[in-house]
């Protein structure tokens, strides 16, 4: 038996489908690495994010005049 370590298992590229190569991996050349760095860079990988109107934190500080009642308008106003 040998003593080298088993090669890993090249996928397929993300981009094109083509066998990765080592060099690039995990790509099959520098051209598909360049595409998904300026798709990271320009946002396409980004998550959309959904804010919950409920949250606590989204509320917004309280009025130290207002005491607490939010929906009522001050007396002075």
């Amino acid at each position: 038996m040998s003593d080298a370590p088993p090669r890993p298992r090249l996928k397929p590229c993300p981009i094109c489908g083509k066998l990765a190569i080592e060099q690039f991996r995990p790509f099959c050349s520098k051209r598909c690495a360049d595409i998904d760095l300026h798709r990271w860079l320009s946002g396409v990988y980004a998550l959309p994010v959904v804010e919950d109107k409920e949250r606590p934190d989204d509320a917004g500080p309280i009025d130290a005049d207002e005491g607490g009642d939010r929906g009522r308008p001050r007396r002075d106003q």
